[in-house]
Order: structure tokens, then C-alpha cells, then sequence
């Protein structure tokens, strides 16, 4: 037997695994993939896309990254896959959601209130896709999760300046969900964009932020046009 962890699983995986999932996978390799959802969520090990939303193969377009930025539109931050990652999946697999998903004890947002490696030049250049959500006080627990909160609305707004997403915002062809996870509750909360605030899942009236106006402060707070 090999002494390698990650090889039994992959064995595990095609002998025990796949054989329950071989009709769907070869169906989406004969009829190609049709994701619903472009799942934009953090790297971050305990943020699990399939466990959260239930969703088998197929169903969800994942990119992950730290921190679940969205990286500008105007290239301003060159070539970047997650860039390249939201216009695939709007322009060829016409998805109908796109999920940004943040979450409690996030290192990104951490990270922004303290000092970054000098080696890691591009996490330093990365985290100021999130600054603007950083709050002028000490990072305690409560500044921390408002900050993540706001870092999840303030990349909603980066998503509505990607063209092709604006469009089919605008006329209800893609909804736009802000999400929350608190890893230690296990609760998903929603953001709403009428309310301006997180609502639990287990309250909310919909996954989705709602009708999504072109501005939204990055806290949550609505303002007028």
C-alpha cells in the first residue's frame, strides 16, 4: 500500500465514488456543461461551494480565490482568470446567478489590517481589490465581519461595471447574490439590497440581493439618486 493520503483518495474515488455519478458524467461530457451558477467564493479551505448550496456535478461554474474578489474590468489589474472566468461563464455558458460568497475568519480581510510579506508582492497588489472595505478602527471581531460583509457588496458593484453582466442584470436575465458564511453557525446570510443589510438564510425571502440599483454604498446602505 503507498504511503500517500491523496492518492487512496483518488482511488477511493474512482472505485467507490464514481461509479454512483457515471451516468451524469458522461452525460455532461456527451451533452456538454450548462452550470446555472457562477460560484465566485474565497479560497479558503473551510468554504465548501457543494456542501453549502447542495449542488452536484454540473451545476456550479467554481472560481475561487483570496478573499472572492472580482478583479476590475478595465484590466487595470492586467490579465487576471477570475476575470476571464465571469465573462466565460456569462457569454458562453449563460449562467443565470452569480454568487459572491465571503465568510467569517476570512485571512484576506485579516490580512488587510495588517502587515503582508515583502515577498508576497502579488497578495500585497491582490488585497487592495478589498481596501475599500476596510474600516478606520481596530480590527476586533465585530469590525472584522462588517468588513467582510462590506468586501462581498463592494465586489457586487465591481461585478455590475463587467458589461455583459450589467446587461443581463438590467433586464433580468442574471440575478446577483451576496453571500455571508459563518463558518462556526453554518448559516449563509444574504445581503438585501432594500434593506441594506445580511439577512440569515434562515429568514431571508430569497437567495438574491433583489432588484440591484447601480449604487449601493459598500457597507450596505442604499444611496439616493
Amino acid at each position: 500500500m503507498p504511503d500517500d493520503e491523496l492518492l487512496e483518495r483518488l482511488r477511493s474515488f474512482h472505485q467507490d465514488a464514481f461509479p454512483q455519478y457515471r451516468d451524469q458524467f458522461q452525460s455532461l461530457v456527451s451533452q456538454g456543461q450548462h452550470p446555472t451558477t457562477l460560484f465566485i467564493g474565497c479560497s479558503d479551505s473551510r468554504l465548501v461551494p457543494y456542501l453549502l448550496t447542495g449542488a452536484g456535478p454540473g451545476e456550479l461554474f467554481l472560481v475561487r480565490n483570496v478573499g472572492a474578489f472580482v478583479p476590475p474590468y478595465d484590466g487595470s489589474y492586467g490579465h487576471h482568470g477570475t476575470a476571464a472566468a465571469i465573462e466565460f461563464a456569462v457569454l458562453n455558458l449563460n449562467v443565470s446567478r452569480i454568487v459572491v460568497c465571503g465568510h467569517s475568519h476570512c485571512g484576506a480581510i485579516k490580512a488587510m489590517y495588517e502587515e503582508v510579506s515583502p515577498e508576497a508582492q502579488n497578495l500585497q497588489r491582490w488585497l487592495e481589490l478589498g481596501r475599500e472595505a476596510v474600516l478606520p478602527v481596530q480590527p476586533g471581531p465585530e469590525a472584522l465581519r462588517r468588513t467582510e460583509q462590506r468586501a462581498v457588496v463592494l465586489q457586487l458593484d465591481r461585478l455590475m461595471d463587467y458589461p455583459m453582466v450589467r446587461r443581463r442584470v438590467l433586464d433580468g436575465r442574471i440575478t446577483l447574490h451576496g453571500w455571508h458564511y459563518v463558518i462556526e453557525d453554518g448559516e449563509v446570510h444574504v445581503f438585501d439590497v432594500q434593506s441594506g443589510a445580511f439577512i440569515a438564510a434562515s429568514k431571508a425571502q430569497s437567495s438574491s440581493t433583489g432588484h440591484y440599483p447601480p449604487y449601493v454604498e459598500h457597507d450596505g446602505q442604499i444611496l439616493e439618486d
